[in-house]
């Protein structure tokens, strides 16, 4: 019985041409669709008596996808996970987070994945892109609902210099949600820019901040020069909502 860790069946050397994968993150939504479905399973541990805080959380997610596609089992092309990733950059680029605790999270953590710690203290694991109807059982009976987070005290401004994910003002969503969507943005981020500017964005540690927007200034944010999350609508908001600004400083200045 194959895992669903391993690599993507290939199609038949004599396959019709049509029938060849497309090339990775490219193509209309349509074409995305007919292509096999992927989903990048996030989870979070939340534990009874400390939960993370909200925003810890939010940036830890991000940085959990970043630390991801920066691995070398990603970006070797005899990687281990080259070939699932690829697939599910090819297709709609899912997302979805649960919660662990206790033996759920221990067991969570013996599955191939990568888990990655906040500064204050949030754990987020993130493993290979697994099919939509594959997923593990250990992660499969794990919670979609209940990652509601609040901050002890209002995050403050973001450092200085380093990439903001900017939420939108206007929409509610539960940290779950908020998560795949700060991870999400995080990935649009990576994906403009070059080598030099991920190797240096990795060497660091991936610094990053997760702020609302303020209202006046989330329509100069969407005016198209950086990178903007919208939603599918699958789960809580309305289909085309944009949720989430990339807004890298590197990014800024190739988009003037």
């Amino acid at each position: 019985m194959s895992s669903p860790f391993d690599p993507p069946a290939r199609p038949p050397v004599d396959a019709p041409a049509a029938d060849a994968p497309a090339p990775a993150v490219g193509g209309h939504a349509e074409d995305r669709d007919t292509r096999p479905q992927y989903v990048l399973p996030l989870v979070v541990r939340l534990e009874r008596a400390d939960p993370p805080a909200r925003t810890d959380a939010l940036e830890t997610s991000a940085r959990a996808v970043l630390t991801l596609l920066a691995d070398p089992r990603v970006t070797d092309p005899d990687g281990e996970w080259a070939e699932r990733v690829a697939a599910w950059e090819d297709a709609r680029i899912r997302k979805v987070v649960r919660r662990a605790r206790g033996a759920e999270w221990r067991r969570a953590a013996e599955l191939p994945g990568i888990t990655v710690t906040g500064r204050g203290g949030a754990e987020v694991r993130v493993f290979p892109p697994v099919p939509l109807d594959g997923w593990p059982k250990e992660l499969a009976r794990l919670q979609v609902s209940g990652t509601d987070l609040d901050d002890p005290e209002p995050p403050g401004p973001a450092p200085e210099g380093v990439p903001v994910l900017w939420l939108n003002p206007a929409l509610e969503m539960s940290a779950g949600k908020t998560m795949a969507q700060t991870g999400h943005a995080a990935q649009l981020a990576w994906w403009e820019l070059d080598e030099p500017q991920r190797g240096k964005w990795a060497a660091d540690g991936f610094p990053l901040a997760v702020r609302t927007a303020p209202a006046p200034d989330w329509p100069a944010l969407t005016d198209g020069r950086l990178p903007v999350v919208r939603d599918a609508g699958f789960t809580e908001i309305a289909p085309g909502s944009a949720t989430v600004v990339a807004d890298h400083p590197e990014v800024r200045l190739r988009r003037p």
